[in-house]
């Protein structure tokens, strides 16, 4: 068998696990361990458009509560919980409070995608290009960024919580996908003996390609123990109950272990509440307060690591100001994000708030964005990745314009 096409093979079997481009320029470099304490970004993606009226709630807003007559988070007792009198997390959002009251979280309202999509499928990949308008691009804005940062570029310096590279890291730098669901940890092809030692008599040479090769099998085999080192500590002879707060504190885990990693991502799905929403209980709250569990989990889990690292949680589009007839919400368009971590001046939502009156909303029944979801996030990949402009263009090749408001979003 031609080397090229039992490549193509052994990647079909491979499924999971680390993923290395076949392109014959998409090897990475091998090279020496980034910086022991690294400035690190953790995308996390909530697919299916959570609510963010509903996340961050803009009570002193007089429409708020008339556009959503028995899904609307009360204030007083086991409701919102004030922010700055305006605005409110969700009750379930409460293990975030610290972390607010700390100056480590932020939201950026009124934020999202300039693109009118409603469609899940093209609003996700146009998120994950960073392309709006642009659904058909291929490579994912993350992988950009991988290679905008300086050389070398090992085989975990991108992980991904999952058994598949999502598109915003699709590209030609490598990535470690990272199961973490029922079947973490479990072989996958490559760690049959058979194929392993057909690879390993393929790749015993002394190029860049079987160097690398050789490092990518070394490093999954450590992700993996450090992985179930976690579990197990975690576990102390339980079993792991389901779910992000888990998730999260294994990725810390991985991250405190292996200085390398420079950028993670998470998806989370079950945001598209069509139906029975809820308010301050009810669908959303029993997704959200999990979410919150997770965040304050990873937080706390990265320890000494959490000062340089910034989290964004991102989705697709918002969802209608008013509640539609089967106490739930419909596809729209503005959302909010959610920006934590150690350099963050926090403590604030930003962003200009448009207003939930009629003639306020877009196209007469979302919450307008204001703020393109690319320019927060340029101002962390400047800030705190220490992004130059060109490296900038790299990566968002139409950025918009900085926004004066975001200039304190990060700590100088």
């Amino acid at each position: 068998m031609k080397r090229r096409d039992f490549l193509k093979h052994a990647a079909t079997l491979a499924g999971g696990g680390l993923i290395l481009p076949l392109a014959p320029n998409a090897w990475a470099a091998v090279g020496t361990p980034a910086a022991r304490d690294p400035k690190r970004l953790i995308v996390i993606f909530l697919r299916g458009a959570v609510d963010g009226l509903s996340v961050v709630v803009p009570h002193g807003d007089p429409h708020y509560h008339e556009a959503r007559r028995s899904i609307a988070i009360p204030t007083g007792y086991d409701g919102v919980i004030d922010l700055d009198g305006h605005f409110g997390l969700h009750p379930a959002l409460a293990a975030l409070q610290p972390l607010w009251r700390d100056k480590s979280l932020a939201f950026v309202h009124a934020s999202g995608s300039p693109d009118p999509s409603r469609s899940h499928f093209d609003a996700q990949a146009m998120m994950e290009t960073g392309t709006p308008g642009n659904p058909g691009a291929r490579d994912g804005w993350l992988n950009r960024l991988l290679g905008a940062l300086p050389s070398p570029h090992p085989p975990t310096e991108a992980v991904s919580l999952g058994p598949l590279t999502p598109r915003i890291l699709a590209g030609p730098l490598p990535v470690a996908n990272i199961d973490t669901g029922k079947n973490a940890g479990k072989p996958i092809a490559l760690d049959r003996p058979a194929v392993s030692q057909a690879f390993g008599a393929l790749y015993d040479g002394d190029d860049d390609m079987s160097r690398a090769f050789r490092q990518g099998q070394e490093t999954r085999k450590q992700l993996l123990g450090d992985m179930e080192r976690e579990m197990q500590e975690a576990d102390n002879g339980a079993p792991l109950p389901n779910g992000f707060p888990a998730q999260a504190k294994r990725l810390a885990g991985v991250i405190a272990r292996d200085s390398a990693i420079r950028v993670a991502f998470v998806g989370l799905g079950g945001w598209d509440t069509h139906v029975n929403q809820g308010g301050a209980k009810g669908q959303l709250a029993n997704r959200l307060q999990p979410l919150a569990e997770g965040l304050a989990s990873l937080a706390k889990s990265l320890g000494p690591a959490y000062r340089n690292t910034v989290i964004v949680v991102i989705s697709e589009f918002g969802r209608t100001v008013r509640e539609n007839g089967n106490g739930g919400t419909d596809h729209g368009h503005g959302n909010v994000m959610w920006v934590m971590g150690g350099g963050v001046s926090g403590g604030k939502v930003y962003g200009e708030w448009p207003g939930l009156a009629t003639e306020r909303l877009y196209q007469g029944r979302d919450l307008a964005v204001t703020t393109d979801f690319r320019t927060p996030i340029g101002a962390i990949l400047e800030r705190h990745m220490g992004l130059p402009d060109s490296g900038l263009r790299s990566v968002f090749p139409d950025m918009p314009p900085a926004e004066p408001g975001l200039a304190q979003l990060l700590k100088a």
